[in-house]
C-alpha cells in the first residue's frame, strides 16, 4: 500500500474508531427508552424501558480502543516509512 492510502485507511479507521466510542458512552450513560430509535436495543415504552445496554456500551468503547489504536498504529507506519532513505 502507498502513503496516501494508508493515510486514506488511517482516517477511516479514525471516523469508525469515534463513531465506536460515543455509541458506547451513550449505551453506558441512556436507559432504553432514551436511546436514538435506530439503535440497536431502543425500547419505546414498557417495563425494560429504563434498563441500560452495559455489555453493548463496553463492548463498544472497546472496539472503539482497538480501532482507534489501529488507526494510530497505521498512521505512524506511514509516517516512518516516508522519511526513511533506501
Amino acid at each position: 500500500m502507498g502513503g496516501n492510502s494508508r493515510a486514506f485507511f488511517s482516517g477511516i479507521l479514525f471516523v469508525v474508531g469515534v463513531v465506536a466510542l460515543v455509541a458506547g458512552i451513550m449505551y453506558l450513560s441512556m436507559s432504553a427508552h432514551s436511546l436514538p430509535s435506530f439503535f440497536p436495543g431502543h425500547i419505546a415504552s414498557g417495563t425494560l424501558a429504563t434498563a441500560k445496554h452495559t455489555t453493548r456500551g463496553f463492548v463498544g468503547l472497546g472496539v472503539g480502543i482497538v480501532v482507534l489504536a489501529a488507526a494510530i498504529a497505521l498512521l505512524s507506519t506511514t509516517r516512518r516509512r516516508r522519511y526513511r532513505r533506501y
